[in-house]
């Protein structure tokens, strides 16, 4: 028997069963018994409101006419600027996404290749080293950007898009080993041993076995590394220098003049292609774990 057709039989008998009668029975009865307005329900409902008033406010004023806080008028004008009038701010969101995504895949790798490692080996300093790889997510951001310049600064490497790169991926790899981590916890290593046994190698069984079962754990990790990138400040801040302006660091200089609304449309383009990501990898991850 070969590999193909082992894991083949092992996903038909894990497929899931079907729900007994006295399930469905329990699960309709909480269902009526369950009140359409509870504490929970109207605590979630108040949480969500809070959340999406500023998105809202954001895409209101995206179209008004005028620059002030009084909205005069539906108008495209600033969108037209976003488009023909923003070259400043297109490069800025162009260094944003090359560090992002830079950094997102390299953190990715690493935080994959460590946390495998410390799930299947056992060495000594494993313990020592799962807890110091969790202090970039404790430490406040002001303590790791502070920390990341004086190391420039002592090795004299200049500060550029490189520098923000090293950073960014030195903070983004811990969330990815947490997220694979989480993953290979519930990961059965008897089928390390069935692989071993029908003659794979390590790559193979890398590749072909443990990879496959931990992607979406890969995913997420890498996901919220490209959107921490995007988002990242106060980090930021500390390792840039000349030329290597992101998106929030050029907003924030924007602060000292008044944020122009071409923020505001640039901001909405920026959700309606967050949502959209959102949704297709939604619905491509559910093939995947449906086609598991």
């Amino acid at each position: 028997m070969n590999l193909n057709t082992y894991f083949a039989l092992r996903r038909s008998l894990r497929k899931k069963k079907p729900m007994c009668e006295p399930a469905i029975h329990a699960r309709k009865s909480w269902k009526r018994h369950n009140p359409h307005i509870s504490f929970s329900k109207t605590v979630l409902y108040l949480t969500l409101l809070l959340l999406f008033i500023p998105l809202f406010v954001i895409i209101v004023f995206s179209f008004n006419k005028s620059k002030g806080g009084t909205f005069t008028g539906l108008s495209l004008v600033w969108y037209r600027k976003l488009l023909f009038d923003s070259h400043d701010l297109w490069a800025a969101l162009f260094n944003s996404l090359i560090i992002a995504f830079s950094s997102a895949i390299v953190s990715t790798i690493l935080g994959t290749l460590a946390s495998v490692g410390i799930n299947w080996y056992k060495f000594r300093g494993r313990s020592f080293i799962q807890t110091i790889s969790f202090l970039p997510m404790v430490l406040p951001e002001v303590i790791i950007g502070v920390s990341m310049l004086i190391f420039f600064s002592g090795i004299r490497l200049p500060l550029g898009l490189f520098t923000i790169f090293v950073a960014h991926t030195t903070f983004c790899l811990p969330f990815v080993f947490l997220m694979v981590s989480s993953r290979l916890d519930e990961f059965d290593f008897s089928i390390i041993e069935a692989a071993h046994d029908l003659g794979a190698t390590e790559a193979q069984t890398m590749t072909k076995v443990i990879i496959p079962a931990i992607r979406p754990g890969i995913l997420s990790g890498f996901m919220m590394s490209v959107t921490m990138s995007l988002e990242d400040f106060v980090i930021t801040f500390f390792v840039s220098g000349p030329g290597s302006t992101t998106l929030p660091l050029y907003v924030y200089s924007m602060i000292r003049f008044g944020v122009s609304p071409v923020i505001n449309a640039l901001s909405f383009v920026m959700i309606l292609g967050t949502c959209l990501i959102a949704f297709t990898l939604r619905k491509g991850l559910k093939g995947f774990a449906s086609s598991r």
